[in-house]
């Protein structure tokens, strides 16, 4: 994998950030074919897996990026069907239940909203969207400590994750014991 060799070509502090990112993953050849990666979506990556709010991911963090964007690619060359560079909705449903999600009609169709300027996903929206959905999983996870898929919420813990709450109230609850996103209630 070329992430590692990029991540010290990148950076000298340790850290990387969202324009370290995007030139790294523009030098990895991770996108392929399609456009680099906007930097709206590098600076989702990073929010991602920064644990601790800086504002930037180390090493440990960069790697587990590098496997679920190879897992992502995957998947989105899985239902890419056509070779468009795009997904239709239909084909999102499909990639998006084949990663463990369970989502709404009406969850699908605030996806297609946030994320699509024209009825299709490209492969940046589509990376964009899997990053919300695992970042919006594990906060919810991390608060339903019973896995009972309910979960208590503070004002702040709502205002910092205020933008995601749009995408997250169309679930539809879930939380098995295997962790997948199933059927959970947002309750405000």
């Amino acid at each position: 994998m070329y992430f590692p060799v990029c991540f010290v070509k990148q950076i000298q502090d340790g850290q990387i950030s969202a324009e370290e990112l995007q030139r790294c993953l523009t030098q990895s050849g991770i996108s392929g074919s399609y456009k680099p990666f906007s930097m709206d979506a590098c600076r989702l990556m990073i929010s991602m897996l920064d644990r601790d709010m800086s504002g930037t991911m180390g090493f440990t963090e960069f790697r587990e990026l590098g496997q679920v964007l190879n897992c992502w690619k995957s998947t989105f060359a899985t239902y890419d069907r056509d070779h468009s560079g795009t997904v239709e909705v239909q084909e999102l449903q499909h990639a998006i239940t084949s990663m463990g999600y369970n989502l709404s009609p009406q969850a699908m169709n605030v996806i297609m909203k946030r994320f699509s300027m024209s009825g299709r996903i490209t492969f940046d929206e589509f990376i964009s969207c899997c990053v919300k959905l695992r970042a919006l999983t594990d906060h919810f996870r991390r608060r339903d400590t019973s896995q009972t898929g309910n979960a208590s919420f503070q004002y702040d813990d709502v205002r910092f994750h205020a933008y995601d709450v749009t995408v997250f109230k169309c679930f539809k609850p879930l939380m098995s014991d295997l962790g997948t996103l199933a059927n959970f209630q947002w309750f405000l």
